[in-house]
């Protein structure tokens, strides 16, 4: 956790000495092509982190990836990515590009205002490298939001979907398929992931992704939504990610649904085979920023700019949401 001199007295703090050199550590035990190149830059990272905020708070901390919960930190501190060293740069409108520090309630937490994507022509691997940045940081939990489109008829605009790995609702599914589809190609996503060469205590287990989404904190979640009077719109689903930036055809949101799919978004999933690699608790959760098309006579299409105007209808409900989802996870620690 980054602050600046003096923002939190009495806390402990770990010098940028020690998480460089566990930083160091790691980096020692990649010796392959992409994430050599990735993590070879972290350095230089640490010291404009260091030139600009000061001393790293030691303890675990919560990461996660939606912006609108930033704005509402204690002892804010912002680092626009283009001042961070070889870090990747958002293009895509609303996504402010910045990574954000600060505190919820006392609980360190580091947010991303921005993603980057496959189609901004970024390697997958790319995409997710700041989940590995945050690891090296202390991050134990991350919280990845999306806006998705609704491809469950019962859903509609403006709903919550806790993406998990077991099919809900009134369709019978025998089990969930998760799956990336990127350009016009099913290709698996874990093969642009993983890490090369030897899997190591510090790149993360093999973990399987049956277990990617935690059921401890889906089902806390559901509980915080029926405390905070949204009960009737967060559902349990399957999120599924394709390549973009196009939305879909009517003829791949019809596979899609055949295939078990509630939501469908250009994010996320490579994001989460990365934090379980990481050995991260995960939760995910879509917002439901328009309905798909899946009539060819349909008149309604969707537009990126519905999908921001939807957001920032929700934005404080998300917040709140959210906020009270990192207090169970520092209550569930102590």
């Amino acid at each position: 956790m980054l602050v600046r001199h003096g923002d939190t007295e009495g806390t402990r703090v770990e010098s940028v000495e020690a998480v460089k050199a566990k930083a160091t550590q790691f980096l020692n035990q990649l010796t392959e092509a992409d994430f050599q190149h990735c993590f070879q830059q972290w350095n230089s990272r640490m010291e404009r982190c260091r030139d600009r905020q000061g001393e790293y708070i030691e303890g675990d901390k919560v990461a996660t990836v939606i912006g609108c919960l930033a704005d509402g930190l204690d002892n804010k501190i912002e680092i626009p990515y283009e001042v961070i060293p070889h870090f990747p740069r958002s293009t895509v409108q609303g996504h402010v590009g910045k990574l954000v520090f600060g505190h919820i309630t006392g609980v360190p937490v580091v947010c991303m205002k921005g993603r980057f994507h496959y189609y901004e022509g970024y390697p997958l691997w790319k995409c997710a490298m700041p989940v590995r940045v945050m690891k090296l940081l202390g991050v134990t939990h991350l919280i990845v939001t999306n806006a998705a489109g609704g491809l469950n008829a019962n859903y509609k605009v403006g709903d919550i979907m806790l993406v998990n790995m077991i099919g809900y609702g009134d369709r019978t599914r025998t089990q969930a398929k998760l799956f990336a589809y990127f350009k016009k190609n099913y290709q698996s996503c874990s093969r642009y992931l993983k890490v090369p060469g030897r899997t190591t205590s510090a790149s993360g287990p093999a973990s399987p992704m049956n277990e990617a989404y935690d059921r401890v904190l889906i089902d806390e979640a559901k509980r915080i939504a029926t405390q905070l009077g949204l009960g009737d719109s967060v559902h349990e689903g399957v999120y599924t990610c394709l390549g973009g930036p196009n939305f879909e055809t009517v003829a791949e949101l019809k596979m899609l649904s055949m295939l078990g799919a509630d939501t469908v978004g250009m994010s996320t999933v490579h994001e989460v085979i990365t934090a379980r690699h990481c050995d991260l608790t995960v939760l995910a959760f879509s917002l439901v920023t328009n309905m798909c098309v899946t009539s060819y006579q349909a008149m309604n299409n969707p537009n990126h700019e519905e999908v921001i105007d939807v957001g920032k209808m929700r934005e404080d409900v998300l917040r709140m949401f959210v906020e009270n989802i990192v207090r169970f996870i520092q209550k569930s620690k102590k």
